[in-house]
C-alpha cells in the first residue's frame, strides 16, 4: 500500500461559514475524516502548511510548498496539496518548475463548495486526487478537479462558481477520473531525480493591454520590476495611437535589462508576433521573449523561477523557450 503526504494550505474545500463570509479554518485531518474511504486506497499522512484563501496566496507560500515536498520527498510515494481554487493554477505552474521532473506525482486538488455542505464538489475533487497519487503512470505536478488531470503548467480556472472549475489550455487533459477509476492518455515527464528550486525573482509584473493603453502605466511598472508580461491583443502586438511612445518605453525598458514576454489575452491557441506589423517590431529585440502558447500562469511562474537562477540574456532565453512538463509546444518558425 502506497504513502502519501497531505498538505493542506486552506482555500474553500477547508471553509466554514461565518457572517463575514467563508474562512478557511479545517485542517487535513479534518478533511480527511468526510472522506474515510481514502484509508483504504493507501497510508496518509497530513500536514497543515498554512490556512489561507487562495486569493491571500504568494510565491513565498510557493517556496514553502515546493520545501515541504522536497524535504518529505524520500518517505512517501506521492502528494496532495489541498488548496483554494483561484490561484490554484497558478501554484501549479509555479511548483511544476520548482519541483521540475518529479517522478512521484504532485497533485493539487480543491473544490467550489466547502466538504461540510451537504451538496459540494469537495469529497469526489480529494478523493480522485488520491487515487492519482495513488497511480503508478501517475507524475509531475497536476490538477485534479472534477473529473479531469490537468498538467500544472496548463491549468486555467475558467469558471467562477461552477464544479468544472479548470480547463487544459492549448494542450489536452493528460487523464480522467470517474468512479474511483483512472484512465489515462498521457504520461507527464519525468526524470529519475526531480530538481528541486526554491529561488524565485518575485519582482514579475503583468500588465493587460487595453484600448487607448497609457504607456506610463508599463513606464512605471518597469521602474518597479525586472520582468513584465505584457497581454496583448489578438495574436500580439503593440498599438502605436499615431505614435511610438508605448514601444519607446518597451526599448528603454530593455536597454535597462528588463525582461518584456508578450503574451495574449485570447485564451486558446496563443500569440504569434510575425502576423502583424503590430507585433513583428517587436522580433529580434534582446530581452523580448514571447509566450507563444504558453497560458499566462505558467509564463508569471517560469521567468520567476529563471530570474531566480540567471540575469544573462541569452541564459533567460534559452531557458525560456525550453519546455518543461509540455508548458510550450512551439515556437514561431519551428
Amino acid at each position: 500500500m502506497k504513502k502519501i503526504l497531505l498538505l493542506g494550505t486552506g482555500g474553500t474545500i477547508a471553509s466554514e461559514p461565518h457572517n463575514t463570509g467563508l474562512s478557511p479554518e479545517l485542517s487535513p485531518e479534518q478533511l480527511l475524516s468526510f472522506v474515510p474511504g481514502i484509508s483504504s486506497r493507501c497510508r496518509v499522512e497530513s500536514r497543515s502548511l498554512f490556512s489561507v484563501d487562495s486569493t491571500n496566496m504568494t510565491p513565498i507560500h510557493w517556496v514553502r510548498i515546493a520545501e515541504a515536498v522536497r524535504d518529505a520527498y524520500d518517505d512517501f510515494d506521492g502528494f496532495v496539496i489541498s488548496h483554494g481554487t483561484d490561484t490554484m493554477a497558478y501554484t501549479a505552474a509555479a511548483l511544476s518548475y520548482m519541483i521540475k521532473g518529479s517522478v512521484k506525482p504532485v497533485i493539487l486538488t480543491g473544490a467550489q463548495k466547502p466538504i461540510g455542505y451537504d451538496s459540494t464538489d469537495s469529497k469526489i475533487n480529494l478523493s480522485d486526487a488520491f487515487v492519482c497519487a495513488c497511480a503508478d503512470g501517475m507524475c509531475g505536478v497536476n490538477i485534479v478537479f472534477n473529473g479531469r488531470v490537468i498538467l500544472g503548467t496548463r491549468a486555467r480556472k475558467t469558471h467562477s462558481k461552477s464544479y468544472a472549475a479548470f480547463q487544459s489550455i492549448n494542450y489536452p487533459c493528460i487523464a480522467t477520473v470517474q468512479d474511483g477509476v483512472l484512465t489515462q492518455y498521457i504520461k507527464p515527464e519525468s526524470a529519475p531525480v526531480p530538481e528541486f528550486n526554491t529561488e524565485l525573482d518575485t519582482k514579475v509584473g503583468l500588465i493587460k493591454m487595453t484600448p487607448g493603453f497609457d504607456p506610463e502605466q508599463l513606464e512605471f511598472l518597469l521602474s518597479r520590476k525586472d520582468a513584465v508580461i505584457i497581454e496583448s491583443f489578438g495574436v500580439g502586438g503593440i498599438p502605436s495611437y499615431g505614435d511610438d511612445r508605448l514601444l519607446d518605453v518597451i526599448i528603454d525598458g530593455i536597454k535597462a535589462g528588463k525582461v518584456i514576454i508578450m503574451t495574449t489575452q485570447v485564451q486558446n491557441e496563443g500569440s504569434d508576433l510575425a502576423v502583424y506589423n503590430v507585433g513583428h517590431r517587436l522580433r529580434g529585440w534582446r530581452n523580448v521573449l514571447e509566450a507563444y502558447d504558453m497560458t499566462t500562469e505558467a509564463a508569471f511562474a517560469k521567468i520567476m523561477y529563471i530570474l531566480g537562477k540567471t540575469k544573462d540574456p541569452d541564459e533567460i532565453s534559452r531557458l525560456f523557450y525550453e519546455p518543461v512538463a509540455h508548458d510550450i509546444l512551439y515556437r514561431c518558425g519551428d
